[in-house]
């Protein structure tokens, strides 16, 4: 057997084995018309969608990844008394430097995201825990359960964290995160996204998001982001370039604003989402 025929061989071995798993092709369909009737919906006078559905069947997964039983109320104070505590002194500002966390260069497009956190009626929220992790330039998160055949940055781990400024504003340096798949359906990728996590006040409010990159061509395709049905929500996820926070030959620059209330707030995760 030659090196065309085994590799032929390895392949077909592959398709059969995912051969039981949807295609996006289906997957796909799925969607649009999920969105079709969402859409009509609005059209006859229905109210807008501005987070996601918590079921979502194209996202397989979802009806496992949220809460089945009613909240119980948890006292602040008491779980003040078991929580991490933060301040300035806590959160160094190199902790928003990704780039820097190991003795060489990570591997990748070297970037900055700078945006602000707010309220519903556009007031900074200054003084919020801001955290972030992704994954590295090659699609890969350091962590046990991420197998898949994309290289390890030795340089890269990929979290950081920082305190807003009063005015609510935030920024990062990190590595532009690579796209990578998953096993929602055969040939699942997800779009190269930064999570984000905000604790409020305190550690009982605790949210976490999601920020695109523009002009992916894997946002169609993927169910998670468009397990929000309303067009303008989706928006409301996608980074901005901004090339006054660009600097001159060393990062691009993009700006994303998260908004924690009102009618335009950011999309959050439901609490136990991952």
């Amino acid at each position: 057997m030659d090196e065309t025929e085994e590799n032929f061989d390895e392949s077909h071995v592959v398709h059969r084995l995912d051969a039981a798993a949807e295609t996006q092709e289906e997957l796909s369909a799925e969607i649009a018309a999920i969105h079709e009737a969402y859409n009509k919906g609005v059209a006859a006078g229905a109210a807008e969608e501005t987070q996601p559905r918590i079921d979502f069947s194209p996202y397989r997964s979802s009806i496992l990844r949220h809460p089945t039983k009613d909240p119980h109320h948890a006292d602040p104070e008491t779980i003040e008394l078991w929580s991490p505590a933060f301040g300035h002194r806590d959160v160094h500002a190199l902790e928003a430097d990704l780039t820097i966390q190991h003795n060489g260069e990570p591997l990748g497009e070297r970037m900055k995201v700078r945006g602000r956190v707010l309220d519903g009626d556009g007031r900074p929220v200054g003084g919020q825990l801001v955290e972030i992790w992704q994954a590295n330039s090659a699609g890969r998160y350091i962590h046990k359960r991420d197998q898949h055949p994309a290289p390890i940055d030795p340089n890269f781990t990929g979290v950081g964290r920082c305190i807003t400024a009063e005015d609510g504003s935030y920024e990062f340096l990190t590595i532009k995160p690579g796209p990578y798949p998953w096993k929602n359906h055969y040939n699942a990728w997800r779009p190269a996204h930064i999570h984000f996590s905000l604790f409020g006040t305190d550690f009982t409010q605790r949210m976490i998001t999601q920020m695109y990159f523009p002009g992916d061509p894997l946002f169609s395709l993927d169910p998670i982001y468009q397990s929000i049905t309303d067009q303008k929500a989706r928006d409301r996820l996608v980074a901005t370039y901004d090339h006054s926070v660009t600097s001159h030959e060393w990062a691009t620059g993009y700006n994303w604003d998260i908004v924690l209330t009102g009618s335009n707030r950011t999309w959050m995760e439901e609490e136990d989402a991952e």
